[in-house]
C-alpha cells in the first residue's frame, strides 16, 4: 500500500470512452463493494447527494475536504458547485482507482490524497486557506466520533462542517442537560460550535443499508467559546464527570482531586449533583476551578532548612 499522505498522480487528459461516467458504473467497473471493516455505506442517489451538499450553503471559491469519498457519489455533487478545490481523503485503494475518471475530468479542482483520515493533518491545508476549509463528508461510522472530537478543537481552521452521523451519535452532539444522550461529546461540541440538524436519512438510502438511520448535521464555529475555560481542563473535567455516570460530583471528580467536594464548591456547585445535570456554563466553571487548583498547588513540599 502506498504511504500515507501521498497525493495520487492522475495526469490531466480526456476521459477514455471505456471508463465509467457515473458512480454506479464506477462501482461495477472497479468492483468496489462496500467493506464492513471500513464501515463503508455508499449513497448512490445523485439527487440525495446534491441535497446533502446544498446544506453546506454557498461554496463559491471554497476549499472543501471530503473524508472517505468511496466511489465518488458525494464528490460528483461537490464538483457541481463553484468550489475552487475539493480534497478527497481516501485509504481504500479500490476507491482510489474508482475515482480516477473524476480525476481525469477535473484535474485542476479535484485532489485525491491516499491517507488514513485519523492521521492526516487538516491543519496543514487550513493554514494555506483564507477563511478556513469546509468539511463535507459521509463519515465512516467507525471513526466518526474520533474525527469530530479532533475537529471540534480547530474552529479557527475550519469554516464550517456538514457531516453525516449515525442517529445516536448525532443525538449526543446536540443533546441538552438531562437528556439521556447528553454527555462529554455534547459539552465539547456545543462549547465552541453552533450545531444544527439538517435532515434525517433512512438506512435504505445507503448501499448496503446500515442497521440504523443517519442524521446530517451542520457545524458553524462560534466567534468565541460560549464561556471562559481552558480546553484541556474542560476535556478532563467532562471525562471525569461522565466517566462515572449517575455518580455525584463528590465521587466522580476524585479522579482530578482527592476531595472532589472542594472542586465543586470552588465552582459554586452542589457536590451532590450529577454530571449529566450540569450545563455548559457549569462545566466551564468546574474547568476554571480545576485550573485554579493546579496553579495554586505547590510543586513540592518545602524542605526544612
Amino acid at each position: 500500500m502506498a504511504a500515507h499522505n501521498k497525493t495520487a498522480q492522475w495526469g490531466p487528459g480526456h476521459l477514455p470512452g471505456h471508463l465509467p461516467r457515473n458512480v454506479s458504473q464506477r462501482i461495477a467497473h472497479y468492483k468496489v463493494s462496500a467493506r464492513k471493516k471500513l464501515a463503508q455505506h455508499f449513497i448512490l442517489d445523485p439527487n440525495l447527494n446534491r441535497r446533502i451538499v446544498a446544506h453546506a450553503g454557498p461554496l463559491d471559491g471554497a476549499t472543501i475536504i471530503e473524508i472517505g469519498p468511496g466511489p465518488g457519489g458525494l464528490t460528483e455533487a461537490l464538483l457541481e458547485t463553484a468550489a475552487q478545490r475539493i480534497i478527497a481523503i481516501e485509504r481504500d485503494q479500490r476507491c482510489i482507482a474508482a475515482l480516477q475518471p473524476l480525476m481525469l475530468q477535473h484535474p485542476d479542482r479535484l485532489q485525491l490524497i491516499e491517507a488514513d483520515a485519523r492521521q492526516w493533518a487538516i491543519e496543514d491545508v487550513a493554514a494555506r486557506t483564507d477563511g478556513g476549509v469546509v468539511i463535507v463528508a459521509n463519515l465512516p461510522y467507525n471513526i466518526a466520533t474520533f474525527l469530530v472530537l479532533r475537529w471540534l478543537s480547530l474552529p479557527d481552521c475550519i469554516g464550517h462542517m456538514v457531516l453525516m452521523f449515525q442517529k445516536e451519535v448525532a443525538r449526543r452532539l446536540v443533546a441538552q442537560p438531562g437528556d439521556k444522550a447528553y454527555g462529554r461529546l455534547s459539552v465539547l461540541a456545543q462549547w465552541r460550535w453552533r450545531i444544527h440538524p439538517c435532515m434525517q436519512i433512512a438506512a435504505r438510502a445507503f448501499t448496503p443499508p446500515p442497521k440504523v438511520d443517519s442524521t446530517l448535521l451542520s457545524f458553524e464555529p462560534l466567534a468565541e467559546p460560549l464561556y471562559e475555560a481552558e480546553e484541556t481542563h474542560l476535556a478532563r473535567m467532562t471525562q471525569a464527570a461522565f466517566g462515572q455516570r449517575r455518580k455525584m460530583l463528590r465521587r466522580s471528580l476524585r479522579a482530578l482531586e482527592p476531595q472532589g467536594v472542594s472542586l465543586a464548591e470552588k465552582a459554586g456547585l452542589d457536590p451532590n449533583r450529577r454530571g449529566e445535570t450540569l450545563n455548559i456554563s457549569e462545566f466551564c466553571a468546574l474547568a476554571r476551578a480545576l485550573q485554579s487548583t493546579l496553579h495554586t498547588t505547590p510543586d513540592a513540599t518545602p524542605q526544612a532548612s
